[in-house]
């Protein structure tokens, strides 16, 4: 089990009332995508109506945009965190990192092992957070699929303490609890496992999602 606390993501989100839910059942990042032609994205000035003053730090989705563009959406959302979903390299993650008061996470599409040691080598001393996703040979996120909790656990101890693990990709109420014990990881991150459709919530399954994740903070039962 984690030495800290666990937090959850809620992301994905295209409509103020689901990020006022979110914040209500507890989550602790509350994320937005600015990747157009994706089933939920948004533009920046959309990003900043729905996430304004929820009291949550938000975070911002992009994909291999210049880092002036990206700073710029970053500045007018009043992100906490800028993740990054593309083939941005380690330099841009620098530069990034150097430009304003928010963290960047860099999103990782794994298949095994060798694909977090990868991460590790190029990003780990440039970002703050590796975001782990299932891979997928067509889309970069938001395909619900899982990747193998267990074949990647096995080199967990690689990923040093200063950097945060987050874990993405097929999570949802009924599995939430055994990604967070067998990965320990920092924060978990859900979009599609608590929606009605894409884009659209599901206050229920967003709460039972937290309940979840908790428990297997707590080490009990729901």
């Amino acid at each position: 089990m984690p030495e800290t606390k666990v937090k959850v993501k809620i992301c994905g989100l295209t409509r103020r009332v689901d990020a006022m839910d979110a914040v209500e059942a507890g989550a602790d990042f509350l994320g937005v995508v600015l990747v157009p032609d994706t089933p939920r994205a948004r533009t920046p000035k959309e990003a900043r109506a729905l996430l304004a003053d929820t009291g949550v730090p938000s975070v911002i989705v992009v994909a291999d945009l210049g880092p002036s563009e990206i700073r710029e959406a970053a500045e007018m959302v009043g992100a906490s965190i800028i993740q990054l979903h593309g083939e941005e390299s380690p330099e841009v993650v620098m530069e990034l990192h150097e430009a304003g008061p928010w963290k960047v996470w860099k999103a990782l599409r794994v298949r095994g092992q060798a694909d977090l040691m990868e991460g590790l080598a190029r990003f780990g001393e440039v970002a703050d957070g590796l975001l782990l996703d299932a891979w997928h040979p067509g889309r970069r996120g938001g395909t619900g699929v899982r990747f193998s909790w267990e074949e990647v656990a096995e080199v967990r101890t690689a990923v040093p303490p200063r950097l945060l693990l987050v874990a993405a990709g097929g999570l949802a109420p009924d599995n939430v609890r055994e990604a967070v014990i067998t990965l320990r990881p920092q924060v978990v991150d859900v979009s599609s496992g608590v929606e009605e459709r894409p884009g659209i919530k599901d206050r229920i399954r967003v709460e039972a999602f937290i309940r979840s994740f908790r428990a297997a903070n707590e080490g009990g039962e729901e």
